[in-house]
């Protein structure tokens, strides 16, 4: 699986149909809602932030979304029984949310109860017009006011192009593939009459409701802040560690947002560069992190390097193959001072990655109300913050079959206040996929960081040095 910008889809022109999920018989959300059926720490920071820039006149959207091929004459009626069940399968796919005094609130629909309104849009003759539809077609959930998922395929006499897209309320990044196995399983099961056999999948608002149990029970001393205390103390007292590079930006303003694509090693080179780092105790996650730390000090930032890392929270469970957002955010620092010194960056990069462990069960929005006067949870972020991410694509649902599905992945949001990495491992090598602020300093710091880069992966893979 790739993850690229949705700008940069190529989709084969043929006959577009869509889907929306709707469901009969659905019953008015109360006041009083259950706090069960309240939303994660994660959706309802999401929400609070759409809100926020909606009140501000900005036409803020972010989804996550995916799209794969299916291979020869489709089975029309089989492709729509494959998406009801996605829907019907992954609990928070059939939610319905609204505003509330302690929002958002929701309503989980029974799977029985939903439904898919198809329309036919009918052919569509070029390339260039199948992939403006396409794109446009994706942009169409709405955080505050639904649709939240949107699902559509281009049918072609000897192949199909599926794809959705989930407003981000719903899902993280591991939920598109666990989309693309799903749909693409039930879709060959259905095409043959029988019923899919799919593993089992854990509930994401009992793991939000479990969430917060732990959060509201946490205090200012509880121990699980001392990861963060420590880090606070040594950045200037901020919980927030600052990109430490020029962007152009002014503090707190939403800016159009940038997406890109690049590849920074192939496979060979990939597996030569995870080499040197195991020889030194590492992982190719911590060679990539220190890599980063190193190539931004190259480029003018600081000898320390403090970022935060989304951490899965999925564990080995059903979770795994459960659609919902399971990320927490935690800090990460290391020193990147002595360039010469690569198993000593190396083995800092590690350790700040494991450090993180065992306070994986500390939300962030909730660290964030014990640690500052906000008590309001973080919202829209102050300044341009240092971001890093690492997905291998290889260990998830249906990894085995992403090169003959085609799997690509699209990260989408309107507006950004920074720059954001999402390093990404798949069976072609190593890639990177930012969002960042569209200003030319920022397109100028971007693009001479990922040269940087590029190069000091390179030299570790090639001599195990940086």
């Amino acid at each position: 699986m790739l993850q690229l910008p949705v700008e940069d889809m190529e989709m084969t022109p043929g006959y577009a149909v869509e889907w929306t999920v709707s469901a009969a018989g659905t019953a008015g959300l109360s006041e009083d809602s259950d706090p069960g059926d309240l939303a994660s720490y994660n959706q309802k920071d999401h929400f609070s932030v759409a809100q926020a820039l909606r009140a501000a006149d900005v036409g803020y959207a972010s989804y996550i979304g995916g799209s794969f091929e299916i291979r020869g004459s489709i089975d029309r009626g089989a492709l729509e029984a494959a998406l009801l069940h996605l829907v019907r399968r992954h609990e928070v796919l059939r939610c319905v949310f609204r505003e509330a005094a302690d929002g958002p609130a929701l309503e989980v629909v029974p799977p029985q109860d939903v439904k898919l309104e198809r329309v036919d849009v009918g052919r569509i003759g070029s390339a260039a017009e199948a992939g403006a539809y396409v794109q446009q077609f994706l942009q169409g959930t709405d955080t505050l006011r639904g649709p939240w998922i949107v699902m559509g395929a281009m049918i072609r006499e000897e192949s199909t192009s599926v794809y959705f897209a989930c407003d981000h309320l719903l899902t993280d990044g591991v939920s598109t593939p666990v989309a693309i196995h799903d749909i693409a399983t039930a879709y060959a099961a259905y095409a043959q009459g029988r019923e899919p056999d799919l593993p089992e999948t854990g509930s994401f608002l009992a793991h939000g409701a479990a969430e917060r149990r732990r959060g509201a029970a946490m205090g200012p001393e509880d121990a699980l802040l001392d990861h963060w205390k420590r880090f606070v103390a040594r950045n200037d007292g901020q919980i927030f560690p600052s990109f430490p590079l020029d962007l152009g930006i002014e503090p707190g303003v939403a800016y159009r947002a940038v997406n890109e694509a690049d590849t920074l090693l192939p496979a060979g080179r990939l597996d030569a560069m995870e080499a040197r780092c195991r020889s030194v105790g590492g992982r190719t996650s911590g060679g990539v992190l220190a890599a980063l730390g190193v190539s931004l000090k190259r480029e003018g930032g600081p000898d320390v390097h403090r970022a935060l890392v989304p951490v899965s929270t999925r564990g080995r469970g059903p979770h795994a193959h459960s659609m919902g957002w399971f990320v927490n955010t935690l800090p990460v620092e290391f020193p990147v001072a002595d360039e010469s010194d690569f198993a000593g960056i190396m083995a800092g990069a590690q350790g700040a990655l494991d450090a993180t462990r065992p306070y994986a069960d500390a939300p962030f929005v909730r660290v964030f109300d014990l640690l500052t006067s906000d008590q309001t949870g973080p919202r829209i972020w102050p300044f341009a913050v240092s971001f890093f991410s690492y997905l291998d694509f290889r260990r998830t649902p249906g990894a085995h079959s992403h090169l003959a599905w085609k799997a690509h992945k699209y990260v989408s949001t309107t507006h950004s206040n920074g720059i954001f990495f999402w390093f990404h491992r798949n069976h072609t090598g190593l890639h990177l996929n930012s969002v960042f602020v569209d200003t030319p300093q920022a397109r100028r710091t971007k693009a001479a960081l990922i040269g940087t880069l590029t190069h000091t992966l390179d030299n570790i893979a090639r001599s195990g040095r940086f």
